[in-house]
């Protein structure tokens, strides 16, 4: 096939929308005929990201290759530098994409080493937030976007999630030099089809990170406060895993809503949804995340901040849209649960999110831009 091509996304941690993404990504070019491989972080994930890979192995002709990365530059980055770079040159991509900050890097540095001994090597990046969610005005900033800019020169395309995204990269990195393009994140059609809760389901719903930026406090905060304008204790359950879930189970006991907050571990997010009768995402900082689409597609009413890329998909004039405040999350909580049909009543329509983040349309998107890349 004159159009097959050997595809590998180089990426740090294998959790959260990144993750998602790549998966989704990945079995898209497979389906079209590419050959397809991932170069990831072996120190981050857990049983869930575990099974995640086991369903893809099969899939990857070009296989799952998981070596150490740091999250920060540091003293270790060198060595698993070098780790990395074996394992790609091994592969013999034609495509390299790099996903996040430092699969950005890996990626474009990477494939301009390759380009040294071997024919053309199409390097391209997607941000995803990633190091553009630091304030340009510290000195860690500058540092980011300063390396940003020096990146261009060895990037062919860059690939941007959101809008937002883009205009934060003009903003604090500059105006790309390079091609580039907007493409939003997409869905399986599957994923399209309404979810039911269950009979015992609770009044809340948080999933995702565990971590300040994704707003946990924010969420347990706005539950305390939301509880006794309805008038009753309100029921939450809170899906995932990471470094500060510990400060989120001692804010919920020091609240005294220990006995209406269930912890669970990560699961697929439909499973999630039928879990509580509203979806909350609380976020500080995003780029085009993935669960508000899953959230929306599932036919499930939300509640979301008005950050990074969301109201892309909702409508700026969006009434579930807030900031990420406390008082003002429990004010939209009582509002949406007093009347929760009439609440989901006011969600995006479920055709017009398809045609516009459908999985087929993404990887579409992606392919021209890769073969723009190789000038085919």
């Amino acid at each position: 096939m004159a159009d097959k091509l050997r595809i590998v996304h180089c990426f740090r941690s294998p959790v959260g929308g990144i993750f998602r993404h790549v998966r989704d990504l990945a079995e898209a070019q497979v389906a079209a005929g590419h050959v397809v491989g991932i170069v990831c972080d072996s120190t981050t994930g857990g049983e869930f990201e575990e099974r995640l890979f086991e369903q893809m192995k099969d899939m990857l002709a070009l296989g799952i290759h998981r070596t150490p990365m740091q999250r920060h530059v540091g003293p270790g980055d060198l060595a698993s530098a070098r780790r990395t770079y074996r394992i790609i040159k091994e592969l013999r991509p034609d495509v390299l994409h790099g996903h996040g900050a430092k699969g950005g890097a890996y990626a474009r540095l990477f494939g301009s080493l390759l380009r040294v001994s071997r024919s053309r090597v199409a390097r391209l990046y997607s941000p995803h937030g990633g190091s553009l969610h630091y304030d340009e005005t510290t000195a860690t900033g500058k540092l980011f976007f300063a390396l940003e800019r020096s990146m261009a020169r060895f990037t062919d395309c860059l690939l941007f999630v959101s809008d937002y995204e883009r205009r934060t990269y003009r903003r604090k990195v500059g105006e790309p030099p390079i091609p580039n393009m907007l493409v939003y994140n997409g869905l399986r059609a599957a994923e399209f089809e309404p979810v039911l809760i269950a009979p015992d389901a609770a009044d809340l719903l948080y999933i995702g990170m565990m971590r300040d930026l994704k707003g946990p406090d924010i969420f347990i905060d706005a539950l305390a406060a939301a509880g006794p304008r309805l008038g009753r204790a309100l029921s939450a359950v809170m899906v995932g895993d990471g470094d500060d879930l510990p400060r989120y189970h001692a804010q919920v006991q020091r609240l005294g809503l220990q006995g209406h907050v269930r912890f669970l571990s990560p699961m697929p997010a439909r499973e999630a949804f039928a879990l509580a009768g509203l979806v909350v995402v609380p976020s500080r900082a995003e780029a085009m995340p993935y669960i508000v689409l899953e959230t929306l597609a599932a036919a499930r009413p939300m509640i979301a901040t008005s950050v990074g890329g969301i109201p892309e998909i909702f409508g700026s004039g969006s009434p579930a849209l807030i900031r990420p405040d406390a008082a003002e999350l429990a004010d939209k909580m009582s509002e949406a649960l007093a009347d929760l049909a009439a609440y989901g009543a006011l969600m995006p329509d479920g055709a017009g999110l398809r045609a516009r983040f459908g999985a087929d349309v993404m990887a579409a998107e992606i392919e021209k831009a890769y073969f723009a890349a190789l000038g085919r």
